[in-house]
């Protein structure tokens, strides 16, 4: 009878429960965030801007501590000391596989730079209004700063041939500094895009998993980011302090043993997983294994499938050592010049439409949905600087994945590979910083496809700011090359998960990677016998059991 008691008294709290729980579930979380201060009426921004350090200028005027507070964060910096390897990161200093280094290059890197005027190695970094306010804080979605402005916007329309010239997706028009000084708000999936979308050179260049199709992603794309359902804009995750922002890729927690984010927690601030969903966060079931796996198993490597999935093309390969090999002849063999008198551009297309060759930038492949590569990874990450001798007859690793399936803190983690080739130096064995970009009538390669000039000009400016010791010795050849970037972005539904023979299968994804014995993937002649001994005799023990009851109960009857 108190079974029986029990029973009911359990379902009847069930049911009471259920309606709750439901709601819980599906109850749309609500991130919308209004200010109390309407800009519009400030009297410091009731004027014409010239430029964006006199915004700057303005906004300082209250937000007092604002540009102190960001001058030492690695947004401004773009330094990063890293406290495990000693080296000196950032992208102000360290090599890439894509447009080979900041160095000589700065008005078209740094037009993603959050400041203004980062014309060369002389910028002022201490100065307060070079601080740009309006990159991230813009809400009229009209604010863009040029592609080689030094990280200034455009203070006048420009045109090509009539049209308006377009960059990242954008027509370059004249943008209005009071309207949007006046509109200023958070940091949007747009604001933040604006630069990281198009890292590299070009929408979906560089990271695989960042590119415009996050601006308004549906949940096939991101759950997360869905703008019709959570609609997480970047800082949801990447929390802020002072203008510092949280989930550096430079110093990434593999493995986030800490829980769930609470108000007052000592780890808050977590860009990971594991920060809102904790490290168990699959239901429990007889048959669930999938929390058993976290503790070697990144989040993401379940569940982002595929990356480069919202239709933008991410490069996957990018051979330098094919730059200035197809120039434009006339019929007498001449180079085909422009009105500057500089050899004209030439480029291919592959079936797709997408860019596959140009003569100032050499051969690319490009590709969508493409899957991951998977390496153990313990968060932190080792770069080949210009200062490290390689081995010319290797690939050479840019940027070194560290981890292991014998450390605790690794965990299994999905990454894009980029690979190509880059220049170096054949007397000292060390990448070479190049000069791509200049205005005519300099030593970039973009505008007079000469290696040598280029070479110099760059490795010159590394000698000058200490990332390099050695000038250009003249000589220089092409090495193979790899680079890793972590994907983190464009997490799937639950649906499209990986299952559970994506991996445990003789060709599946963790097919190359070695060094641990994974049920359905390897064999072992030892552990198969072993294995088919126990299911014999556990099928063995089952009818010796049933047949005892058979015999026993007729004997009993």
């Amino acid at each position: 009878m108190r079974r029986l008691y029990s029973g009911w008294t359990l379902m009847l709290v069930l049911g009471l429960l259920s309606p709750a729980l439901s709601q819980a579930a599906t109850a749309k979380i609500s991130l919308k965030q209004s200010s109390t201060a309407d800009h519009s009426k400030f009297a410091e921004l009731q004027k014409d801007f010239a430029s964006g350090p006199e915004v700057t200028r303005a906004c300082l005027a209250c937000h007092t501590e604002a540009a102190r507070q960001l001058q030492q964060t690695t947004h401004w910096k773009w330094e990063f000391n890293h406290p495990a390897t000693g080296q000196v990161l950032g992208k102000k200093h360290e090599p890439n596989v894509f447009c080979g280094s900041l160095k000589s290059n700065y008005p078209r890197c740094t037009s993603c730079h959050i400041g203004y005027g980062w014309e060369d190695k002389d910028f002022d970094f201490t100065a307060e209004h070079n601080v740009d306010c309006l990159a991230c804080h813009d809400t009229t979605g009209t604010y863009l700063k040029t592609e080689a402005g030094a990280g200034h916007p455009a203070y006048a329309d420009v045109r090509v041939n009539g049209e308006f010239k377009i960059e990242n997706n954008r027509p370059v028009k004249k943008v209005d500094l009071t309207r949007v000084a006046q509109n200023v708000g958070q940091t949007s999936r747009q604001t933040c895009g604006s630069c990281h979308f198009y890292g590299g050179g070009g929408d979906g260049v560089k990271h695989g998993d960042l590119d415009s199709s996050l601006v308004q992603p549906d949940r096939a794309l991101d759950v997360h980011m869905d703008a019709g359902g959570l609609n997480f804009s970047c800082a949801t995750c990447h929390t802020s302090d002072e203008h510092s922002v949280d989930g550096s890729r430079y110093a990434m927690e593999a493995r986030d043993l800490h829980g769930i984010d609470i108000p007052g927690s000592s780890h808050a601030g977590r860009a990971s997983c594991e920060s809102c969903h904790g490290s168990k966060p699959h239901d429990f079931g007889i048959n669930n294994k999938l929390n058993d796996h976290t503790d070697k198993v990144a989040c993401q490597t379940c569940h982002i499938p595929e990356f480069a999935r919202g239709g933008v093309p991410t490069k996957m390969f990018w051979d330098w050592s094919q730059a200035t090999e197809k120039m434009q002849r006339d019929e007498n063999g001449e180079l085909v010049l422009n009105a500057k008198g500089k050899p004209v551009l030439y480029f291919e297309y592959d079936e797709n439409g997408w860019l596959s060759y140009a003569n100032h930038k050499g051969v690319f492949r490009n590709e969508v949905n493409v899957p991951p590569v998977y390496r153990w990874f313990d968060g932190q990450v080792e770069y080949t600087m210009l200062d490290d001798e390689i081995d010319p007859q290797q690939r050479v690793s840019v940027n070194k994945v560290k981890g292991s399936y014998g450390d605790p803190d690794s965990r299994i983690w999905p990454f894009k590979r980029m690979t190509g080739k880059q220049p170096y130096d054949k007397q000292t064995n060390r990448l070479l910083a190049t000069n791509v970009f200049g205005p005519d009538g300099d030593d970039a390669l973009w505008t007079n496809f000469d290696w040598v000039k280029a070479l110099m000009v760059g490795q010159a400016d590394a000698v000058a700011t200490g990332a390099a010791q050695d000038l250009f010795s003249g000589e220089h050849g092409f090495v193979d090359n790899e680079m890793f970037w972590p994907i983190t972005h464009m997490v799937a539904p639950k649906e499209q998960a990986l299952q559970c023979d994506s991996c445990h299968a003789r060709d599946g994804r963790l097919a190359d990677l070695k060094g641990f014995y994974m049920p359905g993937r390897d064999a072992s002649v030892w552990v198969d016998r072993l294995g088919t001994w126990a299911v014999w005799a556990t099928l063995a023990g089952v009818l010796v059991h049933l047949l005892g009851r058979i015999i026993f109960g007729r004997k009993r009857a």
